[in-house]
């Protein structure tokens, strides 16, 4: 029979050293301060073996290979377990990093080891004192000026520059009156000395101060006494964050700061008065008196007072004594005056250069009177003519116990209309009775406040009927609008104002004006005489010889171009002046009219400017140069016209050459008596012309009537 059997072995593997020691990293940063003390803790580092757990294969040392760089006064000392520690101290400025080898072997028969980096950086910590070097400024210091900088103190410390351990942190000592204040410049480390707080040259013209300076950071120190082979190392170590030593190791600045003298302002003994007074204090009585004084020693210290606010002009202070006392009546209902209290100031001006001011202030706390009487708040009420009461509200300036309650009284005769019921307090109620009709009403009141002081006034109750509007006010506003037709009525109006102003103008510069012509020749002078008196024989042709010729025809040819009315004023006005210029009248009227136009018609730009000077009155310039233009173009046309119509078939008349006038008569010589006639053109009267004398008979001369004349003759009457 086959039996089954099976059998268990169980083999046992003999570990053998095939692993060495892993680091969990190849290098172990880490970075501490350089105040570390010693047999500090630095880090742990820790290794792993595969081998067989708790045999010796598995079992690891730990020790440092190598430290770089090697000081003297810090080293590194590691224990089995892989904790690393600091022996003596550490120097910034002489390391920044430390690099340790260390090695993790087993334990096994044929060992095996593995090395990691640790890298050790190294934070510069304050382990310099900041030592003071000197000072810039002037030291000196005005004295109630504030802000300004007057001291630059500076230090130099061998810590990193711009660190916390380099930061210099200064400290102000004996300042008492808390007038410095000193901050550090974060470009140069510099401590800033300034003025925050005003000095007083009088309490002392020196102000000693002691500056100490330190580091933001906490400082720290550490010397190696002793390096025994065997344990740590015996080091001195301070810290000034554990109390101990010291902290103000360094020297302190010493500062003597000068304050100079200034003018300084008047100072009042007492600056806030208070005073209390009655109101209607007459005139001139004394308030207070105000006190000041001046220190100064090295400038003018005279002052005088002076009035600064006084709203209501009610107070005089005397420039000297610095009395205040009263100018005015002051009244306590005033609306200057807030809480019965006015309030004024006063002014210490000192005469020194500048001149310097103090300042007090005085509250004049005042007591009331009985000066006011009892008034209605409205004189003029209204109630509906179904009513019967109606609400009277009187007041009073004055405080209790000289105002309210009041005492109201009606006078004359309203018994049965009116009455009060009540009598007495600051509203009372006044009855209407049935006999009272609608319309307004006159009622007088005796109102009297609490100490009998009354005063009668008149109130004007008006009752109306309100059956149709709920009360008398709705009765008087009454809604007026303006309808279009209205609105119509006042545009039309304000149209017909404005015709009415625009035809006044037109009328009046429109107007026909009469026009004067005043026919002057070059060198000729017309005189208007009302005077028959005798004087040249020579017979010239007006107008009206003119008119008797072809003047209808001159008139038809210009009728399209010229106003009739126009041309018959011409016409009248036209005077032939320089048709009598031709040889004693003889030559026969038609050579003399050629004559005449001959030469006027060369003149014809003198006779243009003879026209314009026509008087003409009134109008515009610009309208009255066109008339004259116009009418000058007229008056020659017609002269043309009739002078060709006298003889036109005559061809010796534009031949014609006039004579020389001063030769006719005098052979050529000189009158002695025709040149002695002068007549002055600035002052010229009339009458000379009657006073000639002698000397006008050669003039006359030279004129004899003429034989016949080719036109009608005109004699005067």
């Amino acid at each position: 029979m086959a039996v089954d059997t099976q059998l268990g072995v169980e083999i046992h593997i003999l570990d053998i050293n095939d692993n060495p020691p892993k680091f969990q990293h190849k290098e172990y940063p880490i970075t501490i301060k350089e105040s570390k003390r010693q047999d500090a803790l630095i880090m742990t580092v820790l290794a792993s073996d595969f081998d067989k757990r708790g045999s010796l294969n598995s079992t690891i040392k730990y020790r440092i290979i190598s430290t770089t760089p090697r000081t003297q006064d810090a080293e590194f000392h590691m224990k089995e377990n892989g904790t690393i520690f600091l022996k003596g101290c550490l120097d910034y400025e002489k390391a920044q990093t430390y690099t340790i080898i260390v090695e993790a072997k087993d334990c096994g028969v044929a060992p095996l080891s593995s090395t990691c980096k640790v890298i050790i950086n190294i934070q510069d910590w304050n382990n310099h004192f900041p030592i003071f070097t000197g000072h810039t400024g002037t030291g000196r210091v005005k004295e109630r000026e504030t802000g300004q900088t007057f001291l630059r103190v500076q230090v130099d410390d061998k810590d990193s520059r711009g660190s916390s351990a380099w930061k210099a942190k200064y400290t102000i000592h004996g300042d008492t009156g808390k007038n410095f204040h000193i901050e550090t410049d974060p470009e140069t480390n510099e401590g800033i000395l300034s003025v925050v707080r005003a000095l007083d040259f009088e309490e002392g013209s020196v102000r000693n101060l002691s500056i100490s300076v330190e580091n933001e950071t906490p400082y720290f120190s550490c010397v190696v006494k002793e390096r025994p082979p065997q344990g740590p190392w015996k080091v001195d170590y301070f810290d000034s964050r554990s109390g101990q030593g010291d902290v103000f190791r360094s020297a302190m600045e010493k500062i003597s700061v000068i304050v100079e003298d200034a003018n300084d302002p008047p100072e009042f003994v007492c600056p806030l008065g208070d005073v209390m007074v009655e109101e209607n204090t007459k005139p001139g009585h004394l308030l207070q008196t105000f006190i000041a004084v001046d220190k100064d020693k090295s400038f003018n210290n005279d002052f005088v007072y002076l009035k600064g606010s006084d709203p209501a002009g009610w107070v005089n202070v005397g420039p000297q004594d610095g009395k205040i006392t009263t100018a005015e009546v002051i009244d306590r209902e005033s609306n200057y005056v807030k809480n019965n209290t006015y309030t004024i100031t006063l002014y210490a001006v000192s005469k020194g250069v500048p001149p310097m001011t103090g300042t007090a202030t005085l509250n004049i706390h005042l007591i009331d009177q009985n000066d006011n009487v009892p008034k209605l708040e409205s004189h003029m009420l209204s109630m509906c003519l179904s009513a019967s009461v109606a609400n009277i509200t009187a007041y009073d300036l004055d405080e209790d116990p000289y105002s309210g309650p009041f005492h109201f009284e009606l006078l004359g005769d309203v018994k049965g209309r009116w009455r009060l019921d009540p009598s007495f307090g600051r509203t009372v109620n006044l009855i209407k009775e049935e006999a009272v009709y609608a319309g307004s009403h006159n009622l007088l009141l005796k109102i009297s406040d609490a100490q009998g002081e009354f005063l009668q006034q008149n109130l004007t109750m008006t009752v109306c009927d309100c059956s149709t509007v709920p009360n008398c006010h709705a009765r008087r506003v009454i809604s007026v609008t303006p309808g279009g037709g209205t609105v119509g009525i006042v545009i039309a109006s304000l149209f017909l104002l404005l015709g009415v102003l625009l035809l006044v103008i037109f009328v009046s510069r429109g107007r026909d004006r009469r026009m004067f012509l005043v026919a002057l020749g070059p060198g000729e002078t017309l005189l208007k005489s009302n005077i028959e008196t005798p004087g040249t024989d020579c017979e010239v042709p007006d107008a009206q010889m003119i008119q008797n010729g072809r003047y209808h025809e001159v008139m038809s040819a210009q009728s399209n171009a010229r106003n009739s009315t126009f041309q018959q004023e011409a016409n009248s006005q036209l005077r032939f002046q320089d048709l009598s210029t031709y040889k004693n009248c003889q030559v026969s009227q038609p050579y003399a009219a050629a004559d005449a136009f001959q030469r006027g018609s060369m003149r014809s730009q003198s006779m243009k400017g003879h026209f314009q000077r026509t008087l003409f009155r009134g109008g515009n310039s610009s309208f009255r140069k066109q008339n004259i233009s116009a009418k000058y173009e007229v008056l020659l046309s017609i002269l043309n016209q009739k002078i060709t119509s006298i003889h036109g078939q005559e061809d010796d008349i534009i031949k014609y050459e006039p004579h020389v006038y001063n030769d006719e008569g005098t052979d050529g010589r000189d009158d002695i008596q025709l040149d002695a006639i002068s007549i002055s053109e600035v002052k010229f009267d009339p009458d000379e012309l009657l006073h000639l004398g002698p000397r006008f008979s050669n003039l006359a001369a030279l004129c004899s009537p003429p034989a016949t004349s080719a036109f009608n003759t005109h004699t005067k009457p």
